[in-house]
């Protein structure tokens, strides 16, 4: 784990959490607490704990297994969360999940994730929701739509070809990107899950200029890397951008889900 890595969780958590659809997370918390007491949630990709964070507070009969690739990371939501009850932190290898992680959940979580994965991928993962309570939650996934409220004449095209980045090997295959939502659709209803979705996008205003940054530069870089947008263009827009931050408005687009049977 880098550092950034740790502070750009940080840095976004704020937004995330104003973001996330209230409804779909109340849905997903009285479902976990219909089941009564020993109930378990496992969350991919858990980073910090910032899911945890989104639920609390919770009933102290909730268990939690918070699963992420990056050790550190986990140590660090350990630490956070020292007052967690009943609590595990695994290192796994989320491109292979072993599926007996899962057999037991009441609830699987993942935020800002499945935009990342494949399509073989998430039919692994709905196989794996053997439960016959289980259900899925997912949060903030990136639905492709980016939009200023001072525009530039680059948007469109930087904002494209970000799009295309996001399509890229993400480490679980080709990555579905924008199309996540569709795809996740169709998987868990042929699987007989009744799917509930609803948007919940990031608005960022001079409050988030050092968010709005950090997305900035990222998806400078990412569009810069399909090589499809000329390299002046990308930096006029990354300095044009970087400029306005304090003064124009920034909202991007995602989707919340929730799966139950």
């Amino acid at each position: 784990m880098s550092g950034f890595e740790a502070r750009w969780l940080d840095l976004r958590e704020k937004a995330d959490h104003t973001a996330r659809d209230a409804g779909l997370l109340q849905r997903a918390i009285l479902h976990v607490n219909a089941s009564g007491n020993d109930a378990l949630v496992v969350d991919l990709g858990c980073g910090t704990g910032s899911t945890l964070r989104a639920f609390s507070p919770q009933p102290a009969g909730w268990r939690w297994r918070l699963l992420d690739n990056d050790p550190l990371l986990l140590k660090e939501a350990r630490t956070r969360h020292a007052d967690v009850p009943h609590l595990e932190c695994l290192q796994v290898d989320l491109a292979d999940l072993s599926t007996d992680l899962l057999k037991e959940a009441r609830l699987v979580t993942a935020s800002a994730l499945f935009d990342l994965v494949s399509t073989a991928f998430l039919q692994r993962l709905v196989h794996a929701l053997v439960h016959p309570d289980a259900a899925l939650y997912s949060a903030l996934n990136y639905d492709g739509r980016c939009v200023w409220s001072d525009p530039h004449s680059a948007d469109e095209e930087i904002v494209a070809a970000f799009n295309a980045h996001q399509r890229g090997e993400k480490g679980f295959g080709p990555a579905l990107g924008p199309d996540a939502g569709g795809v996740m659709r169709e998987l868990l209803e042929t699987a007989g899950f009744r799917v509930e979705t609803a948007d919940s996008p990031w608005r960022l205003g001079a409050d988030h200029a050092q968010l709005q940054s950090q997305f900035i530069l990222g998806m400078a870089h990412a569009a810069a890397e399909t090589g499809v947008v000329d390299q002046a263009v990308v930096d006029d827009w990354r300095r044009g951008r970087l400029e306005r931050v304090e003064t124009s408005e920034c909202e991007v687009g995602h989707w919340d889900m929730f799966a139950s049977r």
